[in-house]
């Protein structure tokens, strides 16, 4: 009996050792994620969330080079197909990776129902797909297509077996949740927190935590505060007012990089006669959308000081912008700088145009999405304002602005995006390009901007093989695209992360806030 009781307390003893050895990471982030469902919205807090549960083809590191992921190497076999050799991996419910797979994930993407921003353009080039044998698959496309590797770091893979037309809903319930990623689902509250767990059947480099909570705290000062607390061991998006501050703070350490992320303003370019929220100066309405003269677009641009908003509103935690990536990327346009600010240029334009006493006009945004979202609009209204155009300011939470601004409800309304692929012709297609659901191009064209020159000088690049040659073509589509103010950049923002001491964090150029680089 003794013996009997020792062994139980021995027991007990090694799982009580157990427990306190399991480790749990608590990060938190400033904004929700929309779905579980990696191919429901091309939206960055998804696929942060997204790139621990599931993975792609082909990865990015945290510069934005390509390297290998569940697909080993890949190689151009002729001008329309590319051959790609899968890695031995498997799902989280032990069911192995095949070729299979891949086909179905790329297959389901453009029939996702009720996406808001569909990941359709990465996948749109390829035409047919041959699977020569579990660990190969040939994928073929219309033409010459050198950036399909490029395209596929943005795709998810998920098992076939998960059968025809599965629902985003069952993603969120975690029906299926399952990927190949070094972190399986255990739960997910909308606007609150996502639970998982460790896959200690991952193909790659194990784990480190345990247990992974990715919790919503929107407010930037509960954010920092439960970092110093203790209650978080990591966060996203340092506040800008704070970062000084944490540099000097030993139980804290910042890793900083400038981002891919571009802040700007859209405008309505969809209809012809009268934009929701712009009048006339004493409130009369307009026959036609004065957004759509490029005189209106060009004051509205060069009314906005830049390297103001960088100082006082970013505190530095940002690059005033004129294009949409950062110096130093491939199709970064030298000599394309950011608009100079001339509001007396700006009221003459205005003038121009047959408004010389100006305009009303509403500016939406988030208050809640990007670092100092809600500051920048009513600066930006400030600065309108001194032009002649009256300016007031709707700053809401992104979970309910998303939904009005896929809906092109607004005349005037804050935005980002992170150029994932890390060259122009992301945003070009994206961004820019006319809407065109069967191509898969102008998904978050939100503004409906439509220019035919740009879209041919997109569409030749994306068919050009030569690296050298399709940089050109992309910078071309750019400038154009900018001298024609298709929206109104504002800055390249820096990603500030910050970790208790004792854990560091690789920044990723991308902003994916990622728990498997936490160490």
């Amino acid at each position: 009996m003794a013996r009997a009781i020792a062994t139980l307390t021995f027991m007990a003893t090694l799982l009580a050792a157990a427990a306190a050895h399991a480790e749990t990471l608590t990060l938190a982030v400033p904004a929700p994620v929309t779905s579980i469902d990696p191919h429901y919205h091309t939206l960055t807090p998804n696929e942060s969330l997204d790139s621990s549960i599931f993975e792609r083809l082909v990865e990015m590191d945290a510069t934005s080079h390509l390297k290998p992921g569940l697909a080993e190497s890949w190689r151009l076999v002729d001008d329309h197909t590319w051959e790609f050799k899968l890695r031995r991996a498997k799902f989280h419910d032990g069911t192995e990776f095949t070729a299979a797979d891949v086909a179905y994930s790329i297959d389901r993407i453009p029939r996702v129902r009720n996406s808001p921003a569909s990941f359709q353009i990465y996948t749109r080039p390829i035409i047919g797909m041959d699977i020569v044998d579990d660990r190969t698959i040939r994928l073929r496309t219309a033409g010459v297509y050198p950036l399909l590797p490029t395209d596929l770091t943005q795709v998810f893979i998920i098992p076939h077996t998960l059968g025809p037309d599965a629902a985003t809903e069952d993603f969120n319930s975690g029906k299926n949740a399952i990927g190949t990623g070094p972190y399986k689902f255990v739960s997910y509250r909308p606007g609150d927190r996502t639970e998982l767990e460790r896959f200690d059947g991952y193909w790659g480099e194990k784990p480190r935590w345990d247990h992974v909570t990715y919790r919503v705290i929107s407010n930037d000062a509960a954010r920092t505060a439960a970092l110093l607390a203790g209650d978080v061991q990591f966060i996203e998006a340092v506040p800008t007012s704070d970062a000084a501050n944490l540099r000097n703070d030993g139980r804290v350490k910042l890793a900083e990089s400038v981002s891919l992320r571009i802040i700007f303003i859209t405008l309505d370019q969809s209809r012809d006669g009268p934009t929701p929220f712009v009048t006339g100066p004493n409130g009369e309405v307009l026959a036609k959308n004065p957004l759509k003269d490029l005189r209106v677009r060009q004051a509205l641009s060069m009314a906005i000081n830049r390297p103001a908003i960088v100082d006082r509103v970013m505190e530095g935690a940002a690059i005033p912008a004129g294009q949409f990536l950062p110096p130093g990327s491939y199709s970064y346009v030298e000599n394309l700088k950011p608009p100079a600010y001339d509001p007396a240029r700006a009221k003459a334009l205005l003038a121009e145009a047959g408004f010389p006493n100006g305009l009303r006009i509403t500016i939406h945004g988030p208050n809640d999405r990007y670092v100092n979202d809600a500051r920048i609009i009513q600066t930006v209204a400030q600065m309108w304002s001194r032009i002649g155009v009256q300016t007031q300011v709707d700053a809401q939470p992104w979970t309910n602005f998303v939904g009005h601004a896929n809906r092109q409800d607004y005349s005037a309304y804050l935005l980002g995006w992170g150029s994932s692929t890390g060259e122009a012709s992301n945003p070009l297609r994206s961004l820019i390009a006319a809407f065109d659901a069967g191509k898969g191009f102008g998904a978050a064209n939100r503004g409906r901007y439509n220019n035919p020159a740009v879209d041919a000088l997109t569409e030749q690049a994306l068919a050009t093989a030569d690296d050298a040659a399709r940089e050109k073509l992309l910078q071309r589509a750019t400038r154009l695209a900018m001298d024609d103010v298709a929206f109104i950049p504002l800055h390249n923002q820096k990603n500030i992360w910050a970790t208790r001491a004792g854990l560091t964090y690789t920044p990723r150029a991308d902003e994916e806030t990622r728990a498997q680089d936490v160490r």
